[in-house]
C-alpha cells in the first residue's frame, strides 16, 4: 500500500508539473508557415467520414509564440472536425508553439450532400485575428450515392447475418430487393455488408457503373443466380474499396470479394476493373462443359491481399484478361474443373512481403483432415486448362505450376504459344511429367523465361514495348482485339495487349 500511495504521489505531480507553462511567450505577429496552404481532403461520400489529414504549423521564429485563436471560419456549423496538437474542437484559444518549433492540426470531415448546395464543399482554418491573421483553404468535394445498409434486429440492433442453403451464417448482410437488381452509372453504389443475389434473380450492372464495398463487404451470387457486367471499352464497370482518397488509391484487402456460389449460373463480366480486394472474385460453381459458370472478358484484376480470381472445381472462359499483383496467386483454378483463357496476362509483381504461390496455380485437388486426424487429398477431373497466346510473369522465379495428385481422373491441359517465366534453380520440379515445357503433346510454341517489356509493373501497366518477345509470336483466334480494342487480326502478340512504342 505504501508503494501505491507514493506511485500516485509521482502521478500526480508528473501531471502537475506537464500542465504548467514553464516558459515565456511573446504574442503571435502574423509569420506563421504551414505545410501547405491548402488541405485538399479529397472525395468523400455523402454522411461517411474522411481519412484524416494533417496540417504542420511552424514557428520559425527565436522565440517561443502563442496564437491567441485558432478557429474553423465557419465555426460550430462547419463540417470539418480539428485536432490541434491534440484537443479536439472547431475553436482554440491561447496555442503555444515554442521557437524553431511546430504544431499538428489533424483535420476530418463528414459531409451531408443534400444540406450542401455545391459539391465542392470548403472552409478555412484562420489562426489568430485581425491584421495577424493567416489562414489555410480546407477543400472537400462530396459525392452522392446509392447506399446498400444490411438490417437491424429492432430489439437487440444486432445486424443481420446472412442466411445460405437454408444454413445461418456469420456473414453480415442481406439479399438485394428486386429494386436493387440494376445499378445504374448514374450514381456510384456503395455497400455495406454482402448484398446478395437470391436464386432466380439477376444483378445487372450497366456500363459506367461504379461499385464501392465498406471493409469485410462484396457480392455474393448465391445458387440459381447470375451476375452480368455490362461495361465497354469506354465505359468500364469499376469495383473498388470505398475510401476515395489517393492515399488508398492501391491500398489491398480494403474489401471483401465477389463471390459467385456453387449454383450460380451463366455470370458475365465484361469490360470491368476490379481491385484492391482479398479476393477479387471468388467462385465455387460447377457448370456444364458447354454453359461457363463465368464468362470473362476485358477485364483488368489489381491488387488482391490474397487472390486476383480463386476459382473451385469451376468453368471459366476468358478472353483479354489481365490479372495483376496478389498475395498468393493471381489465378488460383483449384480443385478441377474447365478453364480456357485465351490472350491473358497473369504478372504478379506483388512488393508487400513474401509470396508463396506463382501467378498461376492449376491443380486437381482439396485436403482436409479427417477424425483421425490425418490428412485426405481428395481429387476432382481437370478436364482442361487450356491457355492460348498468354503471359506468366511476376517476381518470383516460378510463375506458372501445375500441381497433379495421382489418384485417377482427369488431367487435361494444353499450352500453346505462352510466355512462361520458370526458373527452377533449386531443382524441386525436377521429374514432374506436367512441368515438361519440352512435352509436344501438352506444349506448343512456348517462350521460356523470355522478356515480356511490361511498360510498370509497379503501376499494374502491362502493356508490352517494343522490346517484348512477345510481339508476333501468338497464334490468330477468333478474338481479333486487345483488350483496349486495337486490332490484332494480322501478326498477334502474346498476352492482353498489342505492343506499342513508349514515350
Amino acid at each position: 500500500m505504501r508503494y501505491f500511495v507514493s506511485f500516485m504521489i509521482c502521478v500526480a505531480l508528473i501531471s502537475i508539473s506537464s500542465c504548467r507553462k514553464d516558459f515565456t511567450t511573446i504574442p503571435n505577429f502574423g509569420s506563421l508557415e504551414f505545410s501547405k496552404d491548402t488541405v485538399f481532403l479529397d472525395t468523400v461520400f455523402t454522411n461517411i467520414g474522411s481519412a484524416t489529414y494533417n496540417l504542420k504549423v511552424y514557428n520559425k521564429g527565436n522565440k517561443a509564440i502563442t496564437i491567441p485563436k485558432i478557429a474553423l471560419e465557419k465555426g460550430a456549423n462547419s463540417n470539418y472536425r480539428l485536432n490541434v496538437d491534440g484537443v479536439p474542437g472547431k475553436d482554440f484559444n491561447d496555442i503555444d508553439i515554442l521557437a524553431k518549433d511546430s504544431i499538428f492540426v489533424l483535420i476530418e470531415t463528414t459531409i451531408n450532400v443534400a444540406n450542401e448546395p455545391n459539391p465542392l464543399y470548403t472552409d478555412r482554418i484562420l489562426f489568430d485575428t485581425g491584421t495577424n491573421q493567416q489562414d489555410v483553404d480546407l477543400v472537400t468535394l462530396v459525392e452522392d450515392a446509392n447506399f446498400i445498409f444490411p438490417g437491424k434486429d429492432p430489439i437487440s440492433m444486432k445486424i443481420d447475418s446472412l442466411t445460405l442453403d437454408g444454413t445461418p451464417t456469420t456473414i453480415k448482410g442481406r439479399f438485394l430487393e428486386d429494386s436493387e437488381l440494376t445499378f445504374s452509372n448514374t450514381k456510384p453504389t456503395v455497400i455495406y455488408g454482402y448484398a446478395a443475389v437470391p436464386a432466380n434473380k439477376t444483378l445487372t450492372i450497366n456500363a459506367g457503373a461504379r461499385v464501392h464495398f465498406h471493409d469485410n463487404s462484396g457480392l455474393i451470387i448465391d445458387n440459381k443466380a447470375t451476375l452480368k457486367v455490362n461495361g465497354t471499352l469506354a465505359e468500364k464497370v469499376i469495383f473498388e474499396g470505398d475510401r476515395l482518397e489517393n492515399s488508398f488509391s492501391d491500398i489491398p484487402g480494403q474489401w471483401g470479394t465477389i463471390w459467385m456460389r456453387a449454383g450460380s449460373t451463366e455470370n458475365e463480366i465484361k469490360n470491368a476493373q476490379i481491385k484492391n480486394g482479398i479476393i477479387g472474385v471468388l467462385i465455387d460453381s460447377i457448370g456444364a462443359t458447354s454453359t461457363p459458370t463465368l464468362k470473362l472478358e476485358n477485364t483488368e484484376i489489381y491488387n488482391h491481399s490474397n487472390f486476383g480470381i480463386l476459382a473451385r472445381e469451376t468453368n471459366i472462359e476468358a478472353h483479354n484478361v489481365v490479372i495483376g499483383a496478389a498475395g498468393q496467386a493471381s489465378l488460383a483454378a483449384t480443385v478441377g474443373g474447365t478453364y480456357n483463357f485465351t490472350h491473358s496476362t497473369f504478372a504478379n509483381y506483388w512488393n508487400r512481403g513474401l509470396r508463396q504461390l506463382p501467378a498461376v496455380l492449376i491443380n486437381n485437388f482439396f485436403t482436409y483432415v479427417d477424425n483421425s486426424g490425418q490428412e485426405i487429398a481428395e481429387t476432382r477431373d481437370l478436364k482442361a486448362a487450356n491457355f492460348t497466346n498468354c503471359i506468366f510473369e511476376g517476381n518470383n522465379n516460378i510463375e506458372f505450376i501445375l500441381d497433379k495428385v495421382d489418384a485417377g481422373g482427369a488431367f487435361n491441359y494444353s499450352i500453346k504459344n505462352c510466355m512462361i517465366k520458370f526458373t527452377d534453380s533449386s531443382n524441386s520440379f525436377d521429374g514432374v511429367v506436367e512441368l515438361d515445357f519440352a512435352n509436344n503433346n501438352n506444349y506448343q510454341d512456348i517462350l521460356l523465361n523470355a522478356n515480356p517489356n511490361f511498360r510498370d509493373t509497379q503501376k499494374s501497366d502491362f502493356i508490352i514495348g517494343e522490346k517484348s518477345d512477345a510481339i508476333n509470336k501468338a497464334i490468330t483466334t477468333p478474338f481479333t482485339t486487345d483488350i483496349l480494342g486495337v486490332d490484332r487480326s494480322v501478326n498477334p502478340d502474346i498476352g492482353a495487349y498489342q505492343h506499342i512504342t513508349f514515350d
